[in-house]
């Protein structure tokens, strides 16, 4: 299937996702955001890709914001659903069954930032620069960046990134944990594939459940999270995978996952 506003290429058990609106530093616009919850929600469903990379088109954006031309134009009322959608096809990134990685490989302002946020893994290129600019419009993030950045950075710096609206470059954000990595941009979507690639060979069945676990953790108390942790390790411990994970480490062998 062919998108207007993004590109996808599958890299064995990778898929490649790409934001193609050079033109704009690949902004978002309505319509990039429903062809985001279509493209995801196929792959969520592909049994040949267990990992989705996402990233931007060019050198200088992974995304530049949100298309101010539709922003503008915003009241009250419409503002609210507009909100809504953004964190829509973002709770679809961040709630997939299967890991998601953005490759930042130039600005992430606004609801690019968000969305690099709405991923299970961030790496960055030496030229990535983060940042919620929102004020200098006179509103706030919309599209769950002030809940996302705060449980990943902590309250005091959230506050101070998103009150000045200032940028800060890929240095600073690996120092405070919003980016996990950082590689030289020709080689951050190789690296983000090996990565991805690194993440297929594990059982999929745990790495499913793992990240249900991780995401939980900012919504429950710790003793619920350790509750649903344990369920969901009682569900593991009866997968085949579970058994052949076990025998190969006492065979001291490569185990031979079948994802079941």
């Amino acid at each position: 299937m062919s998108y207007q506003n993004l590109l996808l290429e599958i890299n064995g058990p990778a898929a490649i996702v790409t934001l193609n609106r050079p033109d704009k530093l690949n902004a978002l616009n309505l319509k990039t955001l429903d062809e985001l919850k279509e493209i995801f929600t196929g792959l969520n469903s592909n049994s040949q890709v267990s990992v989705i990379v996402l990233t931007g088109s060019g050198e200088k954006a992974f995304v530049a914001g949100a298309d101010i031309s539709e922003l503008s134009k915003l009241d009250m009322i419409s503002a609210k659903a507009f909100s809504e959608n953004g964190q829509e096809a973002f709770n679809l990134i961040s709630n997939m069954s299967k890991p998601v990685i953005a490759a930042v490989n130039g600005f992430a302002l606004g609801g690019g930032c968000e969305l690099a946020l709405a991923c299970h893994i961030r790496i960055a290129s030496p030229n990535a620069k983060f940042g919620q600019p929102e004020v200098n419009l006179g509103i706030i993030p919309g599209y769950g960046g002030t809940q996302r950045l705060t449980r990943l950075v902590g309250s005091g710096r959230a506050m101070e990134i998103i009150l000045t609206g200032d940028m800060i470059d890929a240095g600073e954000a690996f120092r405070i944990g919003l980016v996990n990595k950082i590689y030289p941009q020709p080689e951050l979507i190789t690296r983000a594939v090996e990565m991805g690639i690194k993440i297929a060979s594990k059982a999929q069945n745990a790495v499913r459940l793992a990240v249900k676990a991780v995401n939980i953790a900012d919504e429950v108390s710790e003793r619920e999270g350790q509750n649903y942790e344990a369920s969901l390790f009682a569900l593991c411990c009866g997968t085949e995978d579970f058994k052949e994970g076990t025998s190969a480490f006492l065979e001291k062998r490569k185990p031979a996952f079948k994802n079941r």
